[in-house]
């Protein structure tokens, strides 16, 4: 299966809200937001803003056809190769549809109101499917399973835990995934037979997050992770009968983080993409009567100083596809297993790869995802005895010609600490004179920025005519272990010196104009995009805030208690007092009154990430000295914004906002 994340970024019942007395059609509805001023979006009750003016017809009209760009991405394809499964959205959200050759129609299957965007094809029965859904953006997400003959769906989970990691037996047996049940903070690993998938039973019941990632071949034997932090993961082979586990990472031998894992085709063995013995994840076999390994095993790809970012086992054995991140572009290649002899492929187009899959029954094709800065994803197949590439959908952008679009260039700069922030730099065509900046931080914060298609982007470089830079601070994935950890814990403080960088290397440039500089994130972005606001007040005119974290100490306090301790790992942990002091002197709410720029915050109410509170507390504090900031909620969204109406108004404001205070050149200061 090839599981596509959502950025801002990965269905789930939102928690019951308390009862309430029935409120009569002439009274008010309940307004969500203690934020004054705040109301209802005429004709989207589910939105509800303050200060925010309404969007001018004219710039709608000239975003109209940007906001209707789709993708198509991969999930799964039929054991024979000749089906796909896609995500794709015709309709307000992403749902499931089924491609039966290349560029062939398009036929939904799923018609649900909220958003599907992982699945899996039944093995041995392709009318049949798994998936997972959530409600409102709330991240708890359950499992259903359809019935394409009938068009019916049923709940498979309790319909209030968080479930994650659907997984199927390649023999159809088998159906796992990973829940909060038992306690709603522990995440279990759970199997159940295909054939009654509601008697689920327990295969790990222990304390920490752990997940289902692979079935042997033969059905009788499960890869299950315990995840601690992106850097501390331990990988265990279960067996699916017995529950009896054995350890194939070493234990008490240091940390380090496992990107996949598959078994060998004959179950003896399992190859590990992991970061253990290297700065970068790279890919082990380990044999199953020698784990876990007493001395480091030999690296499969150490030719290729940079991360494996996914696999996938031919039926037969003989291969393995292996997907890599080289300075945030894809390339794949495949490794015979009997020779170890690594080959690239040359025949796809340079750009991003999102999964790599062999069709169940296929040693002969490879099923992947493609997109690249100028074109949305899309579905492909590689046939691996020619060597060449078959595109089964083309994403539509509005009708408008992609070549208009703007490429981004792989720039480097200097920080401190002798740290070289990468990024890409998208410029206007045809600009003359100093061009104003909107620089866009990840979230993560160990994510990292790719050059993939953005609608923002290529509106604000294309029609708006300025420049966006999208940088790796430190602490992003993809450029080794050591520079993904320079933020961790009480470090962070010192990654503030990435923002002054990217300011510096806009002030190095000619062509941008360091006096109109716009910064917009979401998640851990929106965080660096109030830290910038905060702590370089007179270099930055406008900032745009997504779902982001206002107090890493109230963050902490107030995220779900099932990512409470996988967030300290990461940030530290607030309640040792010598951490809570730095957390607090580097949190945006705490420096309000050094504020200058125009702010404008956007927020899901049913985010279990960075919760609602975290944006309510900064527009308003805020506000005490500059009561024009922007504010939009959406009731029905959680960690972003899934639904097509709510995402086209979260994107609208921002680019208008962005035009109206950047635009116009800064006056020179008297």
């Amino acid at each position: 299966m090839i599981p596509l994340v959502v950025s801002l970024m990965t269905g789930q019942v939102a928690p019951a809200a308390p009862a309430q007395a029935p409120r009569s059609e002439t009274q008010a509805p309940q307004k969500p937001s203690q934020v004054p001023g705040i109301a209802a979006l005429p004709g989207q009750p589910n939105l509800w803003v303050s200060n925010v003016p309404a969007v001018p017809d004219a710039f709608r009209r000239r975003m109209e056809q940007y906001l209707e760009a789709r993708s198509a991405g991969l999930t799964d394809i039929r054991d024979d190769g000749k089906e796909m499964l896609i995500v794709t959205r015709f309709a307000d959200t992403n749902q499931l549809h089924v491609v039966e050759m290349p560029m062939g129609a398009r036929t939904q299957i799923t018609f649900t109101k909220e958003p599907i965007n992982q699945a899996q094809f039944q093995p041995g029965n392709a009318r049949v499917i798994y998936y997972l859904q959530d409600t409102g953006g709330g991240e708890f997400f359950q499992v259903f399973r359809l019935n394409r003959d009938t068009g019916r769906s049923e709940l498979l989970t309790d319909g209030k835990s968080r479930h994650q990691s659907l997984q199927v037996s390649s023999d159809g047996r088998w159906l796992t995934y990973s829940g909060t049940g038992r306690n709603g903070k522990d995440t279990d690993v759970y199997v159940a037979p295909t054939s009654d998938p509601r008697q689920a039973r327990r295969l790990t019941q222990e304390e920490g997050s752990w997940g289902a990632i692979e079935f042997s071949a033969d059905g009788s034997k499960l890869l299950v992770s315990q995840y601690r932090a992106i850097d501390d993961v331990d990988l265990y082979v279960v067996d699916v009968a017995t529950g009896e586990r054995r350890p194939l990472t070493p234990q008490g031998q240091g940390k380090g983080g496992v990107t996949t894992a598959r078994f060998a085709r004959d179950g003896k063995s399992v190859y590990v993409v992991t970061d253990r013995y290297s700065d970068f994840a790279e890919l082990y076999q380990v044999d199953l009567d020698k784990a876990p390994p007493a001395t480091p095993p030999e690296s499969l790809t150490k030719s290729v100083r940079w991360n494996v970012t996914d696999l996938s086992l031919s039926p037969d054995g003989r291969r393995l596809a292996v997907s890599f991140n080289e300075d945030g572009y894809s390339k794949v290649s495949l490794l015979d297993t009997r020779t170890r002899k690594l080959s690239p492929v040359d025949s796809l187009p340079q750009g991003l790869v999102f999964g790599v899959e062999f069709p169940r029954q296929r040693s002969d094709m490879l099923a992947l995802t493609l997109a690249d800065a100028k074109s949305p994803m899309d579905a492909w197949t590689l046939d691996l005895k020619t060597r060449k590439a078959t595109r089964w959908t083309r994403s539509e952008v509005g009708g408008l010609n992609p070549d208009s679009f703007a490429a981004p260039t792989l720039v480097r700069y200097p920080s401190t600490d002798g740290v070289q922030v990468p990024a890409f730099l998208y410029l206007p065509k045809n600009a003359t004179g100093k061009v104003p900046v909107v620089v866009i931080f990840h979230g993560g914060p160990e994510g990292q920025s790719l050059p993939s298609f953005s609608t923002f982007a290529q509106f604000a470089a294309t029609e708006l005519g300025m420049a966006v830079l999208v940088p790796n601070v430190r602490g992003s994935d993809g450029y080794g272990k050591a520079y993904r950890a320079m933020d961790d814990g009480v470090k962070r403080e010192q990654s503030l010196a990435d923002i002054g960088a990217t300011l510096d290397f806009i002030a190095s440039r000619k062509e941008l104009d360091a006096s109109r500089v716009g910064v917009y994130g979401g998640s851990y972005g929106g965080y660096m995009t109030l830290a910038s606001v905060a702590f370089f007040p007179e270099r930055v005119k406008a900032a745009v805030d997504v779902v982001g974290i206002s107090s890493l100490p109230s963050f902490l306090e107030n995220t779900q208690a099932y990512r409470r301790d996988l967030r300290r790992a990461e940030y530290g942990d607030e309640r040792i007092p010598e951490v809570r002091k730095v957390q607090e002197r580097i949190s945006p709410l705490g420096s309000v009154d050094k504020i200058r720029a125009a702010l404008y915050v956007q927020q899901g109410a049913n985010d279990p990430r960075v919760p609602q509170s975290e944006a309510e507390q900064i527009v308003q504090a805020v506000r005490k000295r500059s009561p024009d900031v922007w504010y939009m909620l959406a009731t029905d969204e959680g960690h972003g914004f899934q639904k097509k109406a709510n995402r086209d108004f979260a994107q609208l404001t921002a680019l208008m906002f962005f035009e109206r205070q950047l635009s116009s050149p800064a006056q020179p200061k008297p």
